[in-house]
């Protein structure tokens, strides 16, 4: 949203502020400026000038000598302009003065050109005449500016006044940042009602008086509104005997300032209007509408329309049309027809401005694929009670200027009236928000400022309607608080009872799972959750794999984002690999994040959403570091002791003898393991890498932040070696089952502390040896316990094909 500040000062006439005087205050009272340009920048020391007399210049042939009155004195200026004359008053840089740019539409030079006087081929010129683009501005806000040369102003303009006040260039444009539910200050007014009660001076708006003539508007047209929840009002009014012309210089001097080329006065009114008030307007010839008829109706599915631009644009049944006997003229809030477009032969006119739904708007201009002005404010929710203003100020002008002869009486299709909202009324309930001490009488006269009234018999505010953002007594203390000043406000502490603030079981977790990881030197990844169908196949899935039960996602950026992953091992591959690429020697990292895994296909509901933690490595390191990590981050959950692993995982996307599922109380949480080498190949990573992935739904099942505190051993530990030949298929994991089995109450830990295979040891076995260590915590143990529990433990080994090692 942008205003001029000259437009502003029309309805605040008191207004005497500075560009950033304004902006600071602007933005400090709830309408945040984005900037502002000022349209004189760079431009001194122009004045108006007539040319008295012209003359061939001696020495070349497209060169005139000009002695051009400035008021003060008769200067001389060579030009190579061909539309001066004799007589004409044009914009004069005398010496010393500047200028905004050259000859091109908006080319602007910073900090301006410098004009000095000098010689052109030997003839002395003193300034230099200007053309509107050397003035900062182009032809299509000044429609009466010459295609190539000098700006020629009328014969009414003193000589020797300031030419940039005569063009209207003393002034400010301000760029505005409006949120959605201030749609009230998407118009001129709106600004000017907030810079009034901004800076506390008098707001004085557009003053619309009666217009029409004897006649009744209803005997020219007829309305019918079908859909009502979708067009809550709309206003016509008919304009015959139309003339059309240029509008006067006031009214394009305005809507050149925020950027609105002036073409004549029906167009230039109704865009003035929709700046002014933010309420979008349309005009239709009359004498092209079948019947003299309006039809408000949604269009039929598939129904072709062609809109002023020309372009022919495909209907359906949700987007809502503007009829009239016969066909659709145009597009409700978006454009007219080209069908019923406004022509230089036109007689009479049907002026409209209605108020439809913002969400179908904005779904419609999505869905027909044009976004206008208009839309983009009816999109925003527009107040229903602006539309009659509107069009009444809109005939106004039309009567002022001339235009044509306003027929008596407006037809208004008004279903369902608007009230203004009553917000119940507690002063120290909001000084209580605010930590302020403000009276009831400052905060009444704040709301007062802005048009909001006050019951005393119920002690509530009235808002407008055009307020769509006050309903309740929180957006009352905001009011309060922008107008007393967020400066103003004090330091306080927070009252009331304080509360603990903690993280969820869940969230407890996840964090302990972070904080595992980069102490053991990970780092934290981030992968999409949209991947590639091809994924699959680089992880050689079999084709009858679950994971590829896949969503499809119905939008997709492309093919390589069309569906949900299920799981999370592309992304830490492809991160490791772009490590790798980058000839980073050791990576480690590790990355939380949903896998998305369907009941059934198509689907019927939403999918599980599981968490994943998942680690990924190469470089130093190995299978046992993987391992250790998880261990790691099992024991801080409170599951250590009761995990155990399956060699028999199946991954296909893992080394066939070097990957496991990770066991929690015989239940699959996790797996770990060698990534596959023709897979790592695939990816790109030319060294052994390492996946470990954890199901963080299951772990919770198990998790747990009990804690016990065991004191300090008072009794020694006795410790005891224990050296075996173990057939090779047997896991270490199995023994140490049947150690913590029968070691009975006093077994307090146990290690491994060598693995060894070689020539000394029978073909089919290994060597494998334990230290273990049994403590007592009421006596010091004699060696009969420790036989009795080591005897158990031998007994149940030999059962397995055991053997001590001699």
């Amino acid at each position: 949203m942008n205003t001029s500040l000259s437009w502003i000062k029309a309805y605040v006439p008191d207004l005497d502020v500075t560009a950033q005087e304004y902006t600071d205050a602007m933005t400090l009272s709830g309408t945040k400026v984005e900037g502002f340009e000022k349209l004189d920048a760079d431009l001194d020391k122009i004045v108006v000038g007539q040319i008295d007399k012209i003359e061939k210049h001696p020495d070349a042939d497209k060169l005139i000598i000009c002695q051009v009155n400035v008021g003060t004195e008769q200067i001389q200026i060579v030009t190579g302009a061909h539309n001066v004359f004799e007589g004409a008053k044009v914009p004069v840089v005398l010496d010393g003065g500047r200028v905004a740019g050259g000859h091109e539409p908006g080319q602007r030079v910073e900090g301006g050109i410098k004009i000095k006087k000098g010689k052109l081929r030997g003839v002395e010129s003193f300034g230099m005449m200007c053309s509107i683009e050397e003035l900062g501005s182009t032809k299509d806000m000044y429609p009466e500016a010459p295609e190539n040369g000098i700006y020629i102003f009328k014969d009414d303009v003193e000589v020797g006044a300031d030419a940039v006040e005569v063009l209207g260039l003393h002034d400010v444009v301000f760029e505005y940042e409006i949120t959605s539910n201030r749609v009230d200050c998407y118009s001129v007014v709106g600004i000017a009602r907030e810079a009034a009660a901004t800076f506390n001076k008098e707001f004085k708006p557009p003053v619309v008086t009666e217009t029409g003539n004897q006649e009744d508007v209803n005997d020219y047209v007829k309305v019918t509104v079908e859909n009502t929840e979708l067009c809550s009002r709309y206003c016509a009014r008919v304009v015959k005997n139309i003339k059309i012309g240029p509008s006067p210089e006031w009214m394009q001097r305005r809507l050149a300032s925020v950027g609105i080329r002036p073409i004549n006065n029906l167009v230039d009114i109704t865009n003035y209007v929709m700046e002014e008030y933010g309420q979008p307007m349309h005009a239709y010839d009359l004498d092209t509408l079948a019947g003299h008829e309006i039809v408000v109706k949604n269009a039929e599915d598939g129904q072709k329309f062609v809109t002023l631009d020309g372009q022919e644009r495909q209907m359906d049944k949700d987007v809502l049309m503007i009829c009239d006997g016969e066909k659709a003229v145009g597009i409700a809030g978006i454009m007219g027809g080209e069908n019923s477009m406004i022509t230089d032969d036109v007689k009479t006119m049907l002026f409209e401005a209605a108020c439809f739904d913002g969400v179908n708007i904005r779904k419609s201009s999505k869905r027909v694929g044009l976004r206008t002005d208009a839309s983009g404010k009816f999109e925003k929710g527009l107040d229903p009670n602006n539309a009659k203003a509107a069009i009444d100020r809109a005939c106004q002008l039309i009567e002022e200027l001339g235009a044509g002869e306003v027929v008596g009486g407006t037809v208004d299709v008004y279903s369902k009236k608007k009230e203004p909202v009553r917000v119940p009324f507690d002063e120290n309930r909001i000084n209580r928000m605010l930590g302020t001490d403000i009276s009831k009488e400052d905060m009444l006269a704040y709301f007062a400022k802005i048009d909001l009234e006050y019951d005393a018999d119920t002690n509530e505010v009235i808002a407008p309607t055009f307020r769509h953002d006050l309903f309740r007594l929180a957006d009352l203390a905001e009011e309060v608080a922008r107008f007393y000043g967020y400066d103003n406000i004090p330091t306080t502490l927070p009252n009331g009872e304080a509360t603990t603030g903690k993280l969820t079981f869940k969230l407890r977790v996840e964090q302990v799972a972070r904080d595992i990881a980069e102490f053991c030197g990970f780092s934290q990844g981030m992968s999409y959750s949209f991947e590639s169908p091809k994924v699959f196949d680089k992880l050689l899935l079999p084709a009858d794999s679950p994971l590829r039960q896949a969503i499809e996602i119905m939008n997709p950026l492309g093919e390589d984002y069309s569906i949900m992953r299920t799981t999370s091992l592309n992304g830490m591959l492809t991160s490791l690999a772009t490590n790798y690429n980058r000839r980073n020697k050791n990576v480690r990292l590790y990355e939380l994040g949903n896998v998305y895994i369907p009941e059934k296909l198509p689907l019927t509901e939403l999918p599980d959403e599981r968490m994943q933690f998942t680690l990924g490595m190469y470089g130093d390191g190995d299978f046992f570091n993987m391992k250790g990590v998880v261990e790691e981050f099992f024991e801080k959950i409170g599951m250590k002791g009761r995990e155990s692993y399956d060699p028999n995982a199946g991954k296909s996307y893992l080394h066939p003898g070097r990957q496991a599922n990770i066991l929690y109380d015989g239940k699959v949480v996790g797996y770990l393991g060698e990534v596959h080498p023709d897979v790592a190949d695939t990816y790109g990573i030319g060294e052994r890498a390492y996946v470990a992935v954890i199901d963080m739904p299951v772990v919770l099942e198990y998790a747990t932040f009990d804690r016990k505190y065991t004191g300090i051993a008072k009794y020694p530990a006795v410790s005891r070696d224990l050296s075996m030949v173990v057939p090779k298929e047997i896991l270490v994991g199995q023994i140490e089952d049947v150690i913590a089995k029968k070691g009975g109450n006093y077994l307090e830990s146990f290690a491994l502390f060598d693995l060894y295979e070689g020539a000394q040891i029978k073909e089919g076995f290994k060597s494998v040896a334990y230290s273990i260590v049994f403590r007592a915590k009421d006596k010091t143990l004699e060696e009969a316990d420790i036989t009795t529990a080591m005897n158990k433990i031998l007994k149940a080994l030999e059962e397995m094909g055991i053997e001590l090692r001699k």
